[in-house]
């Protein structure tokens, strides 16, 4: 009761009066209509008409009158792509509301703790010995555990003589740039001619490679995750307000914290393992979604998924719409985000609600 009423002190008045379940029923239709319209557009341009009919020929038996082209673009090429983009945003948008809560810091992203510099060094080392697509995936989301294995014992055998959320968050900086180094290192001996530009590409993030086999080796491991937060909110309120607070309700906080870390860095590895380094998702969409349903984690992740998904929806439009050859996600996310960022830095000084 103490921790409902402190989330609903924290929370505007004009947004408690919205049902939780209007806002994601809002949500859930602007993403599905961005899906649409991202099916539709594209290099090769589908009319409205023929994307209806290819997606509903799916469930009933249809006379076909569009080409065979138009149904290998929507079906093979840009439904795999648009699918992940929304699980990824999803993916990196829950766990950094996670990781925000559970810090207790507006600035912390889904690679505070060595995730991301991780997969790049498995990505990397996957690329520079010729392992293909499935072993990309397989060392980025296993070097992207190892990182925050290795981040979480140093804090766990240090945290003992200081602050533990501190320590941790101290070691994840290290151990982030230590894999980054070994990625220069990676590249600094690929062959500048072939490995080194995918070794770069893969670096700034994107989707074009993804297919619904890649899709779907990632969902488990990221929709698990997500409902193991979402699960976890009420306890994520109680963290927000410190250890003393949350021993006090007789929360274990530091299996809880274990937890917490455990399903947050599953999501992000599952993501970044099949989508490169995409940068800022996890920083802007959770303030923008605890500006319309407040700092309560039951609320925050379910919407955070829905704005994440849209977000990087929209997103990957733009990378492959606005010029002739693709943008990376990562660039776009950062040309978006920094204005974003600096305006955060601003508010930051007037603390944290």
């Amino acid at each position: 009761m103490l921790t409902r009423l402190l989330v609903l002190r924290c929370v505007p008045a004009p947004l408690r009066t919205w049902t939780l379940s209007a806002r994601l029923a809002g949500l859930a239709l602007l993403v599905l209509l961005l899906a649409l319209g991202s099916l539709a557009i594209g290099r090769y341009p589908v009319p409205l008409a023929s994307l209806l009919g290819i997606l509903t020929s799916h469930l009933i038996p249809l006379a076909p009158h569009w080409t065979p082209e138009a149904e290998t673009v929507v079906t093979q090429i840009r439904l795999p792509r648009i699918l992940a983009a929304i699980l990824v945003g999803a993916a990196l948008a829950v766990s950094g509301s996670a990781y925000q809560g559970l810090f207790r810091n507006p600035m912390v992203s889904p690679g505070i703790l060595g995730v991301s510099a991780g997969a790049s060094l498995g990505a990397a080392l996957a690329i520079l010995l010729g392992l293909g697509m499935l072993g990309i995936q397989a060392l980025a989301f296993g070097f992207g555990l190892l990182a925050v294995a290795m981040t979480w014992a140093i804090g766990a055998s240090l945290g003992k003589r200081g602050d533990p959320v501190l320590v941790t968050v101290l070691a994840g900086i290290i151990i982030g740039t230590l894999f980054t180094a070994f990625v220069s290192l990676v590249k600094f001996v690929a062959d500048p001619y072939n490995t080194l530009p995918t070794i770069t590409f893969w670096l700034m993030g994107s989707l074009a490679s993804v297919d619904m086999p890649d899709l779907a080796l990632a969902a488990l491991p990221i929709l698990g995750g997500m409902a193991l937060l979402n699960a976890l909110g009420w306890t994520l309120n109680v963290l927000c307000f410190g250890d003393e607070e949350a021993r006090a309700l007789g929360l274990e906080t530091g299996r809880l914290r274990l937890l917490v870390i455990l399903a947050a860095t599953l999501v992000t590895a599952a993501a970044v393992a099949i989508s490169g380094i995409i940068g800022l998702v996890g920083l802007i969409v959770p303030h923008l979604a605890r500006m319309l349903v407040g700092p309560d984690h039951k609320r925050l992740i379910p919407v955070s998924a829905l704005m994440g998904g849209g977000f990087l929806l929209l997103v990957d439009d733009l990378a492959r719409s606005l010029f002739e050859v693709e943008i990376p996600l990562g660039i776009v996310t950062s040309v978006i985000g920094a204005p974003f960022f600096l305006l955060l830095l601003k508010r930051s000084q007037r603390g944290w609600s």
